[in-house]
């Protein structure tokens, strides 16, 4: 089974107050983006892999050899390496050897593969269930640090893709829970449409917004990864003068001033550089432009 995990946009992300357990009450818009996709497939046993062999070729030589995974964790492999010197594709297999996962990206991949989401998907399903052995297989084209939740999505498509392959029976909103537990904007990616987003993100409620008379303008700056830890770690917490759901029933054209993602403070102070992405958007004629989650990504609606 092959799928292609979307990215999402955040309209509005207001950061609320710090809770006991350390996350934070968020209260966003969570919009799925469908111009930005990476490409996962899942087959079981030793299936037949319509992937597999496209990876290695574009990315690496036919087979990875136990040499290349000298320097690397336990059970990973790497091959031809990106210009930060992190391999391009690599592979891990667990220790019971039910699960193989192969990850490629141009930009390299510097994870152990067997801590990607997509793999931890598996072993949050396997504690409740007797699944089959799997390989996974993913080229990563989303951006990684730029808010736009592809990690999640994968982690989320790889949660219904195994429910569907092992015909698990697991319902939506179960695996939404499941989902939960891998991220706080995972969950979103289960259902794939717009929700307002509150607690840490996981508690959705379903929005109906139109935006289809809009065209919506996805940037990825070259060279700028935000880690959610760093962004987290200059924000302060506050209540919005109006709240998100006050602002999202205003016209768009409103919004400008008033429907704020509130790490856009700490993360343009950083990188000014973002901040003028975002003038130039407006500049170009955006009646909305806004920084996606915890940045780097900004997206404009014309």
């Amino acid at each position: 089974m092959i799928t292609n995990p979307n990215v999402k946009i955040n309209l509005g992300l207001n950061v609320l107050r710090k809770r006991e357990d350390g996350f934070h009450e968020l209260d966003t818009l969570f919009v799925p983006y469908f111009g930005i996709s990476d490409t996962l497939e899942i087959v079981i046993g030793d299936d037949y892999s319509r992937t597999s062999a496209a990876l290695f070729a574009k990315y690496g030589p036919d087979q990875l050899a136990p040499s290349q995974a000298s320097e690397k964790p336990e059970g990973v492999f790497g091959v031809e390496r990106a210009e930060n010197d992190a391999p391009k594709l690599v592979q891990g297999i667990s220790d019971d050897g039910k699960l193989m996962i192969t990850i490629a990206r141009e930009e390299g991949v510097d994870w152990d593969p067997l801590k990607d989401l997509c793999a931890k998907a598996y072993t949050i399903l396997s504690r409740d269930f007797d699944l089959p052995p799997v390989k996974i297989f993913l080229e990563k084209t989303s951006p990684v640090g730029a808010g736009l939740g592809g990690g999640s999505s994968d982690a989320a498509f790889a949660l219904k893709m195994l429910n569907e392959l092992c015909s698990l029976n697991i319902t939506q909103e179960q695996l939404a829970a499941y989902a939960a537990e891998l991220g706080s904007d995972c969950a979103f990616f289960i259902y794939n449409r717009p929700m307002r987003g509150q607690g840490r993100g996981e508690i959705l409620t379903p929005y109906d917004i139109d935006l289809s008379s809009y065209d919506i303008q996805v940037i990825t700056p070259a060279g700028i990864a935000v880690s959610t830890k760093d962004a987290y770690g200059g924000i302060r917490p506050h209540l919005p003068e109006l709240p998100l759901i006050e602002v999202l029933a205003k016209p768009i054209e409103e919004w400008d001033g008033l429907l704020v993602n509130d790490f856009e403070e700490t993360v343009f102070a950083k990188y000014p550089e973002l901040a003028a992405i975002k003038r130039s958007l407006y500049d170009c004629g955006a009646v909305y432009a806004s920084m996606s989650g915890s940045g780097s990504a900004l997206f404009a609606l014309y």
